[in-house]
């Protein structure tokens, strides 16, 4: 528990005690058949309450200054917002609640939520009040909206909800947006629909064409797996054929090739990190964390397909707020010539094309220092001036 969730040690360390405690009768009680019910009911109170603990006590981390103590007039709250009828959860993050706000949409999927990738952000607290969102289907809001009513106008509706909401809670007239990967696609909707609310759209690892991309990171797929003489994993692509696919379980087929387009780029696959994304985020209890993952799996089979016909080269080329696209060289998720001809043709108040090293989002810690410099140099300005 203490690694894994924000549990203290007032309440995990008699838990702890506890459950060993159980273990140990039981295995005491062995030849003692009338105990071993009652050592088996310990050990279950024990993780009960550990489930429980989970849930209940988790928090963001505090902002804390050199001394360990909380930054004074910082903010790290978790919190439930009314979006739109549901409840949706958010966490908020700064040094100063007067700085400029920027709200995260999330990591990919869709269903990855913004509890997980909230981390990328910890630089831009002092500068920002960064606000990080869990979407309906994923994390703690898995069941804020029944699945079958997740599609574009649900996801913009409710982002531009709380958009409104953090606007007037913070006493500022727009705030600035980011989104990767999937939440890039919501990004450019949100900002496409409502350019009032923003001072700023920023991306990584840029979705522009899902068709086409997706049937350029099969054929990268297959043609790798043929290279390296994997014939069973080939044979099943080919079984598979070329996306886009359709059915209940569309989230399989996808991650045959995703996976390998990750092996490409040098990233676990998904098939093995999944599970286990939940497990690093501290605002998470366990349910929180089975969820992450149900997510993950529920949220893509619903909206993905929804996505056939995406091309923002066609159906988004002009953007009325400034634009910042970070572009992995070696991404082969979101393919980077995709992502440069939308740049070439799309009309905006200002754009920007960072180059970064690496593959999908911004991975390593030196492109996170190109980020953090190009938000405080460029982006973070437009929201103050």
């Amino acid at each position: 528990m203490p690694l894994t969730t924000s549990v203290p040690l007032w309440a995990w360390l008699p838990l702890l005690v506890l459950g060993l405690g159980g273990l140990v009768w039981l295995v005491a009680a062995r030849r003692r058949r009338w105990v071993r019910p009652a050592a088996v009911g310990v050990v279950a109170i024990a993780a009960i309450g550990s489930v429980l603990a989970s849930q209940t006590l988790a928090v963001t981390p505090p902002i804390t200054g050199p001394d360990g103590e909380p930054v004074p007039g910082s903010i790290a709250s978790m919190e439930a917002v009314e979006l739109n009828g549901s409840e949706q959860w958010i966490t908020l993050r700064g040094h100063d609640t007067s700085n400029p706000v920027l709200l995260n949409l999330g990591m990919g999927g869709p269903g990855g939520g913004g509890f997980f990738n909230s981390r990328e952000f910890r630089p831009l607290e002092e500068h920002f009040t960064v606000v990080n969102w869990d979407e309906p289907g994923t994390g703690r809001s898995y069941g804020a909206v029944p699945f079958d009513e997740l599609d574009r106008q649900r996801f913009v509706d409710d982002a531009a909800a709380l958009a409104r909401y953090l606007i007037e809670r913070f006493g500022q007239e727009r705030i600035v947006v980011y989104g990767v990967s999937w939440s890039s696609i919501l990004g450019i909707w949100l900002v496409q629909e409502h350019p009032e609310l923003f001072h700023a759209f920023v991306s990584s690892g840029q979705m522009v064409n899902t068709g086409e991309n997706d049937r350029m990171g099969y054929e990268l797929a297959l043609a790798h797996l043929e290279e390296q003489g994997e014939t069973r994993r080939a044979d099943r692509l080919r079984e598979n054929g070329p996306p886009p696919y359709h059915g209940e379980n569309v989230v399989r087929p996808y991650v045959d090739f995703l996976d390998v387009l990750n092996e490409i780029m040098g990233t676990p696959r998904y098939t093995l990190v999944v599970p286990l994304l939940g497990f690093f985020v501290p605002e998470y209890g366990y349910l929180d964390t089975i969820n992450h993952t149900r997510g993950l799996i529920d949220s893509f089979n619903a909206v993905y397909p929804q996505l056939e016909d995406l091309d923002f080269v066609e159906q988004a080329p002009e953007l009325e707020v400034p634009v910042f696209f970070f572009v992995g060289r070696h991404d082969v998720n979101a393919m980077p010539s995709l992502v440069q001809e939308y740049y070439d043709v799309l009309d905006a108040p200002t754009k920007e094309l960072i180059w970064l090293e690496g593959g999908h989002g911004l991975g390593s810690a030196e492109n996170t220092d190109v980020f953090v410099d190009v938000m405080l140099e460029q982006v973070r300005p437009l929201a103050v001036a």
